[in-house]
């Protein structure tokens, strides 16, 4: 397995990061914890989660992967996983999460961390990630942005003081952002230097051969300022995998069945692993 720092940070992350947003929905304890298992076993030391997974985001599901993370995390030495979760952004409607949740604000973080350092049973997290920006922005398979639905949101100088807090406290060791635009990377860069502030390590957005937005005004970014992409989806929601062809459609009320063709995709939706995972890991 090779490793890399992740952005500036000292953290030695191997290459491949394991997702884990299918755990609690798609995926049982007994199958995640097989899965973190299997993965330690191969040399991957980096886990991704988030307090809103598994996905689809549904209130009777939500912090479930967070959980089984946790009872198997409990087994492991701490100091040997690289261990990332996110705060749910602002701007959505997800009322079983602290009532939306409205904003990136002091309220909400703090309320966000204590329960996923509960759930996941750590006293600490090494990446701890804005999930979705609060303000205005085109995400989640969203291009173009639209003034008219400007709003009220906190600063990102004032998102950023919260976040030191928790590395002040020893609560989170590095910070990052996820569904991220051009200029919000620039400005968490440019607040945190001007202000002495955390610095962002690392930027999580979709990637892969079907979703190659991210080559649009990030890559030159991301290089020249030494943020590390960990990019989420490099299957493209399963689609490369080729599992979807012909008959065999997503499982109803998967995160693919909305987007699944009913045509035989082409034979770039099947191409094997050994040229996909390379070709990805090419761009982290």
């Amino acid at each position: 397995m090779e490793y890399r720092n992740l952005g500036q940070s000292d953290l030695k992350v191997s290459a491949i990061c394991l997702g884990t947003m299918t755990f609690g929905d798609q995926n049982t304890e007994a199958q995640g914890h097989e899965q973190l298992d299997y993965a330690l076993a191969q040399g991957i030391n980096f886990i991704d989660t988030a307090e809103m997974y598994p996905v689809p985001p549904k209130a009777d599901t939500f912090t479930r992967t967070e959980s089984i993370i946790g009872t198997w995390l409990k087994r492991q030495p701490r100091d040997k996983v690289i261990l990332a979760s996110k705060v749910s952004g602002g701007n959505r409607k997800l009322e079983w999460i602290r009532g939306g949740p409205t904003a990136v604000d002091r309220d909400n973080v703090r309320s966000a961390i204590e329960g996923s350092l509960k759930r996941l049973q750590t006293d600490y997290l090494d990446l701890y990630q804005i999930h979705w920006p609060e303000r205005n922005v085109p995400i989640f398979g969203q291009y173009q942005f639209d003034p008219s639905k400007e709003k009220q949101w906190v600063s990102i100088q004032t998102q950023l003081e919260v976040l030191a807090e928790l590395v002040q406290e020893g609560k989170v060791r590095y910070v990052g952002v996820s569904n991220e635009q051009p200029w919000g990377v620039m400005e968490f860069l440019r607040v945190a230097k001007e202000y002495d502030l955390p610095r962002i390590a690392s930027i999580q957005n979709s990637y892969s051969l079907l979703n190659r937005g991210f080559e649009f005004g990030m890559t030159e970014l991301i290089y020249r300022e030494q943020v590390s992409l960990t990019a989420y989806s490099p299957m493209a929601f399963g689609h490369l995998s080729g599992k979807y062809i012909a008959t065999r459609k997503p499982r109803a009320g998967s995160i693919s069945s909305p987007v699944m063709p009913s045509a035989t995709p082409s034979p770039m939706c099947s191409l094997p692993l050994p040229l996909t995972l390379p070709w990805h890991t090419s761009m982290a």
